[in-house]
């Protein structure tokens, strides 16, 4: 048995438990394990003393301890609160990262704007210049739709370019051959799909070069944003889309503007004309919209760029005969194919081929509705050209017109849940407000009641 000693009276006990001699404070066979027991000598801190836990948890016989184990808790906590800021710091570097994305978005958004308005004005005003030496608007739509051709070799290019999974061109041409459905492009498909829509592509940019002979760039151009007025219509009677009360008064006043462009200068002559051109001219672009949307869907930038290439094919193949035939009737008449202006011609086809790019790749690049005001900036910019350039005057009656129907064109840019966005806004700036003047109010009855305490008044409370 044991002895038990107390050495110093009145102090703290210490018992120190001794092993009887012989006796091995193992069993008998058994070999000892090479760990430290429970009773062995904790570790002593650096000042020479116990740490007060470690002794507590050896007296008590905590199971499971060994000396130590709460500074090791307390190194893990610490350890773990200093993890702690690293993840804040990473989170804050994903949020920094998704700003600093969405703003590259916006400018590049803003830069593709501003390239879509010049390659839109450019293109007008060139077409007008050719008009002086070489009027034949058919030929030109012919030219300018050919160069469509392009459209997936260069997008095909760019893949190459961007991507590391290189793919053949007859690969990429039969991936992107899925728009027109599962078994891909044949002479069928090619005929029933390609045809309405390249027949409809032709009619649109003719009759828009009809009405460029007719009316300044300006009239035109701002006439030709009624499209989007025409899309909403068509789609809301022909594909069933949501009815919105703010697009059909941007349709009426669509409507309103073209009445008063033709009112201008009166319901007769070329004025009027140019008006009913450029008006059909939108009809047709619209309709060329909803039956892509139709039959088609939506279509991804290389889908696109295979289908105006098919276009453009279409139009060599089939549509050639067409200004061979004025030519021969001498609607469309020119000379030698040396006097053609052949800088103009591939001057407007180039801008053109441009400006279907762009809107395009804008789409998948940026947000679909810069894309839209892009196209409506080509007012402004031809209307400055005209008045610089060309000396135009405008009335007082198209400027109004012109103002309409852009106007208008803004109204449709909404989006659909426009109204109940709006009215959350309103109420959490109305509850900011309200909150605010309570704040106000209870900090002026805070620094009414110190100043009173500090005058020694006393308010009484009235009975």
């Amino acid at each position: 048995m044991s002895s038990t000693e107390i050495q110093n009276l009145g102090e703290e006990p210490c018992f120190r438990l001794e092993h009887l001699p012989g006796k091995s404070p193992h069993l008998a066979g058994k070999a000892s394990p090479q760990v430290n027991s429970r009773w062995d000598a904790p570790q002593v801190t650096a000042n020479g003393l116990h740490d007060i836990e470690d002794r507590i948890l050896r007296i008590t016989g905590y199971y499971g301890y060994n000396p130590g184990y709460s500074s090791h808790r307390r190194e893990e906590g610490s350890e773990s609160h200093a993890d702690t800021p690293v993840s804040e710091t990473s989170g804050d570097g994903t949020a920094y990262q998704t700003c600093a994305n969405t703003v590259l978005k916006v400018l590049g958004g803003l830069l593709v704007v501003l390239c879509v308005s010049s390659s839109w004005v450019g293109t007008t005003q060139v077409v007008q210049l050719t008009f002086k030496s070489f009027s034949c608007p058919f030929f030109i739509t012919w030219f300018s739709t050919n160069w469509n051709i392009l459209s997936f070799p260069l997008y095909y290019s760019g893949h190459m370019a961007t991507t590391r999974e290189k793919q053949t061109p007859i690969q990429k041409f039969r991936e992107c051959s899925r728009l027109f459905g599962e078994d891909g492009m044949s002479l069928k498909v090619f005929l029933k799909r390609t045809a309405p829509f390249s027949i409809l592509w032709t009619l649109t940019n003719y009759l828009y070069l009809l009405a460029l002979r007719k009316l300044t760039a300006t009239d035109v151009s701002a006439l030709y944003c009624c499209h989007k007025a025409f899309v909403f219509l068509l789609s809301w009677i022909v594909l069933k889309d949501r009815f919105m009360g703010v697009r059909i008064v941007a349709a009426i006043m669509a409507i309103t503007g073209i009445v008063m462009m033709a009112y201008a200068d009166g319901f007769h002559g070329d004025s009027f004309m140019g008006v009913a051109l450029a008006v059909g001219s939108a009809s047709t672009s619209a309709l060329y919209k909803v039956l892509f949307k139709m039959f088609l869907g939506s279509a991804n930038l290389g889908e696109a760029a295979h289908f105006f290439s098919t276009m453009g094919f279409f139009n060599l193949i089939f549509i050639s005969c067409v200004p061979l035939i004025l030519y021969f009737t001498r609607v469309e008449h020119w000379g030698s194919l040396s006097s053609l202006p052949w800088g103009y011609l591939c001057g407007v086809a180039g801008l053109w081929l441009v400006f279907n790019i762009l809107v395009n790749v804008g789409v998948v690049l940026t947000y679909p509705i810069l894309i839209s005001i892009g196209t409506l900036l080509s007012v402004p910019g031809n209307a400055a050209i005209d008045v610089l350039k060309h000396e135009v005057i405008f009335s007082v009656v198209r400027l109004a017109a012109t103002c309409i129907i852009c106007l208008g064109f803004l109204l449709l840019l909404l989006p659909e849940e426009w109204d109940t966005v709006t009215l959350r806004f309103l109420t959490t700036l109305a509850d900011k407000k309200t909150e605010e003047h309570g704040e106000e109010l209870t900090e002026s009855s805070v620094h009414t009641r110190s100043r009173s305490r500090a005058n020694g008044a006393v308010s009484i409370p009235m009975a």
